[in-house]
């Protein structure tokens, strides 16, 4: 029986980037654990007929859940902010979603927890509703099983994963399936963005979207990371525009960020097998990352790729450019001294 359009698309296409190094091409990888979430609460009975669906989200894995529950018949509200993109807006009400904008931030956690303040609400307005909790719900992770599996047939030994970390999904769950295959043999390099509390920095306003956060993700295991890197928003953004023109993958700015990494690995390391993930594709980013106007108007705009970043010793050294840090798979407290980070 052939699949439905969310089940098509939920694997990545595994291609080459070079001599030792693959990417794992998503169209939208959030449908991988949206519909891995939505699957498990079904066969546990937590959606009943009348269940509205319930969630946090500024993109993709709201596109990936409006997809889905479409599909399923299901009731969608998706609380979002004032940065979700217009045309993506317009696209989840298409799809029947109904799209909540809060309008403020909250003092501490910015949007996000403006965001899920106004999801508690929400919450106790519908008594039988079920809520995905992307960040914090172990079948999160547990959704990327099935991308291992992808990933060690078709090119066989992983050294090396680098991937972006927004809700710790995708980077601990691979990198978990990985090292059950093979020990604890496999790399992990976090990409992250300065501004971001992920990795011990202070909390500042970002453009990268799906890459960093403001509030600390229970699903986000540090432990399981080698390396943390900062990669800024402008390059970030060079770094699409620059893997669209070599390899014409049509990414988008967390793709470009982790692929500018994953490249350099590659190169330090050419004797390891290095595997990039890029979430999702760029035509969300028409206006923006691939548009010279709109990045010379907001100040974004990189002539030259870096070529190597900056090693610093703690989080707070780190940024505003391309910098790393040997986390050599640390809690977060063993890095971060108490209160360092807001």
């Amino acid at each position: 029986m052939a699949p439905t359009i969310t089940g098509a698309l939920e694997l990545p296409r595994i291609v080459r980037l070079g001599p030792n190094l693959y990417g794992a091409a998503f169209t939208l990888m959030k449908l991988l654990p949206a519909r891995h979430i939505l699957d498990r609460a079904d066969g546990e009975g937590r959606l009943e007929p009348g269940t509205v669906v319930i969630e946090s989200t500024s993109g993709t894995f709201g596109l990936a859940l409006a997809m889905e529950c479409r599909l399923r018949g299901r009731a969608l509200v998706l609380v979002s902010d004032p940065a979700v993109d217009p045309r993506l807006r317009r696209r989840l009400r298409d799809l029947g979603a109904a799209v909540d904008i809060v309008a403020e931030p909250a003092s501490v956690g910015g949007y996000q927890q403006a965001r899920l303040d106004r999801l508690a609400e929400l919450r106790a307005r519908h008594p039988r509703h079920f809520w995905p909790a992307q960040y914090s719900n172990p079948d999160n992770p547990g959704a990327y099983d099935v991308l291992a599996e992808l990933l060690t047939s078709a090119i066989g030994r992983v050294d090396v994963l680098v991937g972006p970390v927004g809700s710790g999904g995708s980077m601990c769950g691979t990198a978990a399936a990985l090292r059950a295959g093979v020990g604890d043999a496999v790399t992990a390099v976090a990409v992250d963005t300065p501004g971001s509390v992920l990795f011990g920095q202070r909390d500042a306003p970002r453009w990268i979207r799906g890459l960093g956060n403001s509030l600390m993700p229970p699903n986000l295991d540090h432990s399981a990371f080698d390396e943390v890197h900062w990669v800024s928003d402008r390059e970030g953004f060079a770094a699409t525009r620059a893997l669209h023109r070599r390899h014409a993958l049509y990414m988008g700015p967390t793709s470009g960020a982790a692929w500018m990494v994953a490249s350099w690995k590659a190169r330090a390391e050419p004797d390891r097998r290095v595997v990039v993930l890029l979430p999702d594709e760029g035509h969300r980013y028409q206006d923006t990352v691939y548009d010279d106007a709109w990045l010379r108007r907001q100040g974004l705009g990189l002539r030259r790729l870096p070529n190597r970043p900056v090693e610093v010793d703690a989080p707070d050294d780190g940024g505003p450019e391309w910098s790393w840090l040997r986390w050599d798979r640390r809690r977060f407290e063993a890095v971060v001294p108490r209160g360092a980070a807001a």
